[in-house]
């Protein structure tokens, strides 16, 4: 699906990943972008950046409380009010400290919300507009964490893993209508949020590469995009790993 003369939907507009997909869709000419975010400053270079692109593109910012439900709703209905949202890619969150969240369960709990219920919120508020619509194309980025509970990362992936969850939901009921629903579970990526990884010496993939793996994927209308595609591979060998062996692994 061509982006030109079409308005886009961003929530978690300062994400990295965000950042590129925009990119990509305003040289695609894009007609409009609405960019959802909880700091306007934070997105002021954004906006700069995308006008230099795309100059003929409207461009809106909405800020809110993403993690209310009257937030989430108000956020959407605004961004519904100027028309149509022919493409939405749902892509906040945060990377918590798994440490951290054992020992402190308001951290465990505000894990939870940034990186499970609030996308999935969005999510639900946007795929209703969509169908009652008739047409656009939802993006939800999960990650490989969701695919198993890891004892390195096993709050953040039960957060993802409900993302995914929720997100195959999504699919079945929306499976037969002209709307479309991709999960997206990118692998370690070279952004801000992994910053503490990269100085572990960990094997980032490069945002531009996993951000042009979803704006292909949302494009045919895929399912499922693992970015970059070997982890598909790898997760399959780790879902399915017996326990007794899994459970000798330092993941």
């Amino acid at each position: 699906m061509a982006a030109s003369g079409q308005r886009v939907l961003i929530v978690g507009a300062t994400s990295a990943m965000a950042q590129h997909c925009a990119r990509a869709w305003a040289q695609r000419g894009a007609a409009a972008f609405i960019l959802v975010g909880r700091d306007a400053r934070r997105m002021e270079p954004i906006v700069a950046d995308l006008q230099v692109r795309a100059p003929q593109a409207d461009i809106r910012v909405l800020t809110g409380d993403l993690l209310s439900t009257q937030g989430v709703r108000d956020i959407v209905d605004q961004a519904c009010e100027a028309g149509r949202i022919d493409l939405a890619l749902i892509a906040h969150g945060s990377l918590p400290d798994q440490h951290d969240c054992q020992n402190d369960l308001e951290q465990c709990r505000t894990a939870l919300e940034v990186n499970g219920v609030s996308p999935v919120l969005f999510a639900e508020a946007i795929a209703g507009r969509m169908a009652r619509a008739g047409f656009g194309t939802l993006g939800i980025i999960s990650s490989v964490a969701g695919d198993r509970g890891r004892r390195s990362n096993y709050v953040y992936g039960a957060a993802k893993g409900m993302v995914t969850r929720y997100a195959q939901g999504l699919q079945h009921r929306l499976a037969g209508s002209p709307v479309r629903v991709t999960l997206i579970k990118p692998g370690p990526t070279d952004t801000p949020m992994t910053s503490q990884l990269r100085e572990r010496g960990a094997s980032l993939a490069p945002v531009e590469s996993v951000a042009a793996a979803i704006v292909t994927g949302m494009d045919q209308g895929r399912a499922v995009v693992y970015a970059p595609v070997k982890w598909a591979a790898i997760m399959m060998v780790i879902r399915h790993l017996p326990r007794f062996l899994f459970n000798k692994l330092d993941i």
